[in-house]
């Protein structure tokens, strides 16, 4: 399963257990805890760990041994180590929490907060999901995925609670038919479960990103992934980029997403003012090696210095080798200008050569910069 899609339905059960306004739930009957809550994920996301601590002891102050606590814990672990690694110091804290989160929110819970419960379950389950795919972890996916399926369908019962909840059934209703289509090979798997609207799901996800609290990030995230993959629309993905990019502009996974939309509308000035405005601080080599491969698409495209280009790629291919699965997306965009460049000095095999390799890392391969 795409790494996106299981962030997707990460993000949506854990923004749904965090926002949910269920007058039932326990925590989100308390309006100062869940302003910490919604404060305290806003840090994260824009890379302010020591103040994002600050607010996550509050919480736990109040609510010990809720689930949700865990779950913030284990975001943070994943977003101060991001690309988090198997072999990363900071794993077994990450699995040990989330696996705690898993534990609290399925022991037997009055029915008054059920909803708050099964949710959390979902965003355990899901955070973990998202770290074993993306280390190509795939019998620790197994036993995870296995027991998820009858919470996401129960959930359904409380999608009238709030707007945030507009992200979870637009991820459903869209992939649940986009997916299929883009990787025919899971469409028996999808007729076993309820047909979803791909349209709808973008007018769900639209009123996510402009009218809920908590999911607003998430919803602009998945909209420019998906009007960039799946809809090839670049105009469209920026709008949501450009939002991202203005909120959280210390966080460098969302840089880097406004950074490739840029680079495939070939606004290429653009894209290196915003290169060039890159604190060297917040720079670590995982970024430096896609900033790299960026630079280079725009000395190839704007400058037409192969040379540089060439050097550049090169670079960021290599540097990014050692994060997996992470980084085999921007290595295919590295594969594809050496293509490029090849072709373009008459090196034919060395082109074929490098284009099969692009081809062979990349989940969307029509997205070349061609």
């Amino acid at each position: 399963m795409c790494n996106w899609l299981i962030k997707s339905l990460f993000a949506a059960c854990f923004l749904i257990a965090t926002g949910l306004s269920d007058s039932q739930a326990q925590i989100l009957r308390d309006s100062s805890t869940l302003t910490l809550v919604s404060r305290d994920i806003d840090l994260i996301y824009n890379m302010h760990f020591n103040e994002a601590r600050e607010v996550y002891r509050k919480i736990a102050a109040v609510y010990p041994d809720h689930p949700v606590v865990f779950l913030l814990h284990g975001m943070i672990s994943y977003w101060e180590n991001f690309p988090l690694l198997d072999n990363s110091p900071a794993k077994e804290s990450f699995e040990n929490d989330l696996k705690e989160c898993i534990r609290l929110a399925e022991k037997p819970a009055a029915h008054e907060n059920e909803a708050e419960y099964i949710l959390s379950d979902l965003c355990g389950r899901g955070f973990l999901l998202l770290f074993y795919s993306g280390n190509n972890l795939v019998m620790e996916v197994i036993p995870v995925a296995s027991g998820m399926y009858k919470y996401l369908m129960r959930s359904f019962n409380y999608t009238s609670s709030c707007a945030d909840l507009y992200y979870y059934t637009g991820v459903y209703n869209y992939y649940r038919d986009a997916y299929p289509k883009i990787y025919p090979v899971y469409k028996p798997l999808a007729l076993l479960f309820p047909q979803g609207n791909m349209q709808t799901g973008l007018q769900h996800l639209h009123i996510a990103a402009t009218h809920s609290i908590v999911m607003k990030a998430e919803a602009e995230i998945l909209l420019a992934y998906i009007y960039i993959y799946f809809e090839n629309d670049f105009n469209k993905a920026l709008e949501y980029s450009m939002m991202l990019h203005r909120q959280f502009p210390d966080n460098t996974e969302f840089t880097s997403i406004l950074l490739r939309n840029l680079l495939l509308l070939k606004r290429y000035d653009a894209a290196e003012k915003i290169i060039k405005s890159v604190p060297e601080g917040s720079i670590n080599l995982f970024f430096q090696a896609q900033l790299d491969i960026y630079t280079g698409i725009i000395r190839e495209k704007r400058d037409y210095d192969y040379k540089t280009a060439r050097d550049l790629y090169n670079k960021g291919i290599r540097n990014i080798s050692g994060f997996g699965a992470f980084g085999e997306q921007y290595a295919a965009y590295g594969y594809f200008g050496l293509s490029r460049i090849s072709a373009s000095e008459g090196e034919k095999h060395a082109s074929q050569m490098f284009r099969k390799e692009a081809s062979r890392l990349a989940d969307f391969k029509k997205i070349d910069f061609n």
